[in-house]
């Protein structure tokens, strides 16, 4: 019997976070991929490791028992990879333009897996507008860009995806479209709604709406007053699973759906000068999220 390091890696980031869901978004992978990964631990023990509520998980004896064992190994192989991986001998500096949405919600956490593994890599990181980071990867400003990649406008631009983040509908428990089965775009227009104007969602809103148009209640560069305003009850909103959460600052509760109408994911990912070798240094940084976040993920649930 043997757990892989996948397995172990959701059975923690499970633990920590209470949700299923909220481990899928921190891991950057779909919630079935995370319950296919408790489920095999469950099978090879024998024995639950989580007891499903009606909003979250908790801990059984076996997981308890389970958990820092689980630490632990990760723990060790993270300092391996840091020891024969991490590299003192990469040595170097790069400029990387970052979009808001990106710094946020995407970035933390990579940066600090960054500075860790790579110790001699010095990364400039800046926050600048998309088409700010445009100009300054084509005069050579700026090595790379982290970016929404499908916002991406140059063709003289180079960019890979790495992340795709699905778009659903946000409401409250208590809106009339909650709970309700294969809603539409023509629903949503008949409530009021949230626009999202940071980082051209309301560019990329209007580009899948097509011949509808929301009732637009409030124009917000704010991801936090989207929540708010959707959490008691004023509006309605389309955003992305990676800047979703499930309450909002004042502590109510926002459920989300899936919408029957095609609606784009949201696209994280690289992006540089077309036809411009990628130096040692740049290299390192397109392997680390190609291998971080490149895996292979079970389909995600329909909602």
């Amino acid at each position: 019997m043997g757990f892989s390091l996948r397995q172990l890696r959701y059975f923690v980031a499970v633990a920590e976070a209470g949700q299923i869901s909220a481990a899928a978004r921190e891991l950057y992978v779909s919630q079935s991929a995370v319950t296919t990964a408790v489920q095999g631990i469950e099978r090879q023990l024998g024995h639950t490791v989580f007891e499903r509520q009606a909003y979250g998980v908790s801990l059984t004896p076996t997981g308890r028992a389970l958990l820092p064992k689980a630490r632990q190994i990760l723990e060790m192989v993270g300092d391996a990879e840091t020891t024969t991986a991490g590299d003192d001998a990469v040595e170097g500096e790069l400029r990387i333009g970052v979009s808001y949405t990106v710094f946020s919600y995407f970035l933390p956490h990579h940066v600090h897996q960054l500075s860790t593994r790579y110790p001699s890599l010095r990364i400039h990181w800046r926050e600048l507008s998309r088409t700010a980071i445009e100009r300054q990867i084509l005069d050579g400003s700026l090595d790379f860009g982290l970016i929404l990649t499908s916002n991406v406008t140059d063709d003289r631009i180079e960019r890979e995806t790495f992340v795709h983040s699905r778009r659903r509908l946000w409401m409250a428990p208590t809106h009339p479209l909650a709970g309700r089965e294969g809603l539409r775009l023509a629903d949503v227009a008949e409530h009021p709604y949230a626009m999202l104007t940071v980082d051209e969602a309301a560019r990329t809103t209007q580009a899948y709406w097509g011949p509808l148009q929301p009732q637009v209640f409030v124009r917000t560069s704010s991801i936090e007053a989207c929540r708010s305003l959707v959490a008691n009850g004023n509006a309605i909103t389309i955003l992305s699973d990676m800047v979703y959460r499930p309450w909002s600052l004042e502590g109510r509760r926002i459920e989300t759906s899936v919408l029957a109408d095609p609606v784009p994911d949201m696209s994280v990912g690289l992006a540089w000068r077309r036809g411009t070798p990628l130096t040692p240094t740049m290299a390192v940084l397109h392997d680390y999220f190609s291998s971080t976040l490149l895996m292979p993920q079970l389909p995600a649930p329909g909602t």
